[in-house]
Formats: C-alpha cells, sequence, structure tokens
C-alpha cells in the first residue's frame, strides 16, 4: 500500500511524498492508523520549518503531530483496540498512515465527535496545561497573551477555569475580535504606546493574576512582568525559542514574588494526575468532553482545510507571512 506524509527536505521548503508499506509487517502489538484529518500547529511548525533556535536545525524532517482517524489494521497481541476504532493520532506527522504501539493509542469512545474537532485535541492539550499550571482561582483575573491557535485555546480554558475578568491581547485585530467572540472581557493591542497602562487601569492597578504567555517572543514575557500582579504567576506556554529582550530579574521577578512556570509538554506526569499536573490522556478526554457538550469551540479555531497536496504551499505562507491562517487542517480522505 502507498503511504503518503509530508516532508520538510530543507530549511522552508515541505514537500509531500510518498512510500510503500506492507501491513503484514505489523508487529503483534502495532495497530495502523489511517488519518481523517491532522492538524497544523503554526507556531511550532513554523520553527522547525526554518530551523530556528531551539529546535533540531536536522534536515530532512516529518511535521506534525496531533491527528485522527481510524485503526485499519492490528497484530495478533492487540487487544485494546479493533479494527474501525476511531482515535486520536499523536506525534505521528502529517501521515496519510500511521504505525503505533496499541498501548499508547487513545482511543475516542463518543461516537458524536466529528473527527475534523478531534484532530485538534493533542494541540488543545498544551493549552490545557498551560493553564492548568497557573492554578487559576475562581475569580482571579487572567491574561493570555498571544491569539494564535493555543491561545484561543487557553483563553476558551480560562474562562472554564473560572477568570474573571478575562483578558487577551494579540497584534493582529482579527484576532483580538474573535477573542472577545469567545469570551474575553477585554482585548488589547500590545504594540500599543500605553499597552502596560491599559491592563493596569483594567485591573483597578492590581495587575493580571495569572498570566499565560503563548507568544513565544522574550518581549511579550517582559511586556507580562511589568503588568502582573504583586505576586502573580506567569506561565510559559509558549516556547521562547531566542532570548533578545533584557529582563530584570530582581526588579521584575525576585522582589515582586512573581513565579515563572515552564509549561512544556514534556513536564507532564506520565501515569497519575494530580493538581494543576494532568497526563495527556486525561486531558484528551477532558478536551473531548468538553468539545461534545458544547462548552468548547473548536471551528472558530479552523481557518481551512486543505488536500495535503497543498502542503508546499501551506508551509510556504507558514514561512513568509507574520500572521498565517489561525488553525489549518489537512484532509487525508481522498488521498489515494
Amino acid at each position: 500500500m502507498k503511504v503518503y506524509y509530508v516532508e520538510v527536505e530543507t530549511a522552508g521548503n515541505a514537500v509531500l511524498k510518498h512510500q510503500e508499506f506492507d501491513p503484514a509487517s505489523l508487529k503483534p502489538d502495532e495497530v495502523l492508523l489511517k488519518s481523517d484529518f491532522s492538524a497544523v500547529s503554526a507556531g511550532t511548525e513554523r520553527a522547525w520549518l526554518l530551523g530556528l533556535p531551539n529546535t533540531s536545525q536536522s534536515f530532512p524532517y516529518h511535521p506534525g503531530y496531533s491527528a485522527a482517524g481510524t485503526v485499519v489494521a492490528a497484530g495478533d497481541a492487540v487487544e485494546n483496540l479493533k479494527i474501525g476504532d476511531r482515535v486520536l493520532i499523536t506525534w505521528g506527522g502529517h501521515r496519510s498512515y500511521t504505525v503505533k504501539k496499541a498501548n499508547t493509542v487513545f482511543k475516542i469512545e463518543d461516537d458524536s465527535i466529528d473527527l475534523l474537532d478531534a484532530a485538534f485535541t493533542h494541540i488543545a492539550s498544551f493549552a490545557f496545561l498551560g493553564v492548568r499550571k497557573l492554578r487559576l482561582e475562581l475569580g482571579e483575573s487572567a491574561m493570555i497573551a498571544g491569539q494564535g491557535i493555543l491561545g484561543v485555546f487557553a483563553l476558551q480554558i480560562a474562562r472554564l477555569s473560572g477568570a474573571i475578568p478575562l483578558f487577551a491581547c494579540d497584534l493582529d485585530p482579527k484576532r483580538r475580535e474573535l477573542a472577545e467572540k469567545l469570551g474575553a472581557d477585554r482585548t488589547f493591542s500590545p504594540d500599543a504606546p500605553d499597552f502596560i497602562a491599559q491592563v493596569l487601569e483594567a485591573t483597578g492597578g492590581r495587575g493580571v493574576n495569572g498570566i499565560v504567555e503563548v507568544t513565544g517572543v522574550a518581549a511579550a514575557l517582559q511586556q507580562a512582568l511589568e503588568y502582573v500582579a504583586w505576586m502573580g504567576r506567569i506561565s510559559l506556554l509558549g516556547c521562547t525559542r531566542v532570548s533578545d529582550a533584557p529582563i530584570d530579574f530582581y526588579k521584575y521577578v525576585h522582589r515582586r514574588g512573581i513565579t515563572l512556570i515552564g509549561a512544556h509538554t514534556q513536564t507532564r506526569p506520565t501515569e497519575e494526575s494530580r493538581p494543576g499536573m494532568w497526563t495527556e490522556f486525561d486531558d484528551y478526554r477532558t478536551f473531548l468532553k468538553l468539545v461534545a457538550a458544547g462548552r468548547l469551540q473548536v471551528r472558530p479555531v479552523i481557518s481551512e482545510v486543505v488536500s495535503p497536496e497543498k502542503a508546499h504551499e501551506v508551509y510556504e505562507c507558514i514561512a513568509k507571512t507574520k500572521n498565517p491562517p489561525l488553525g489549518i487542517a489537512f484532509d487525508w480522505r481522498n488521498l489515494q
């Protein structure tokens, strides 16, 4: 059988390729998964696409880590999955078919979940981690700095966590407008000359209790340190790959008792969830339950659904556009 996949051959150059695969080569504990949709995480994939600092800078590489589809073949020893089961496909790249150890695959139990929505589950789980680590209390103020794909999910999760007032900031007015539609009480543009003063005024001068920094820009972290409340917390969800802004840690962190929290997905527990620290599978379950209940929205995040045959154009746009489409999904269903 033919397997299609997206490969970044050299920095900035992504192409769709294919190779042959024999399903008979499956090991007893493995399953073959067919993708319906895979979601593009523009910020992370752009960094790796261009070989930015704090990426492997090694090519070729295979982008993509959040998809959904079905089980089409299973090894003889597999007991937890069967052919036809709908599943999440994580850390597998943008591929038409993926082989996984069966015990690492999450089964989607709720048949009402659309696989297009489910394809964003793994991406959204990062936002859950960033908000959970803040340990928001009902009634605390919160700011989601950056309204890319992770920021849009983090905003909704913070709202569900009881943050009030809930703020968002982004340079793009369209993204600020979407944030307000999804529950932000007020939005700000970080390039406004009086941005810090605006945020402080909105909190009565106290500053923001909890901030999820999703831009990955060091200058945005410096701004957050200026409008965070005394003894406040900042969750570093965005990957700050370039430390190009000087920060006076004594003035902004040490003296004011600020807590900076690393929220990389590799900091998760692997076995049991605990307050502020949930496993990937538990966050998957939470995301899917909230989507099924209509309490968390995915469709406003999706800018376009395209064929993987347009992978080169998609990644060229991501590489060259300042504000690329918010959420892009590849539709693998008709690729033969």
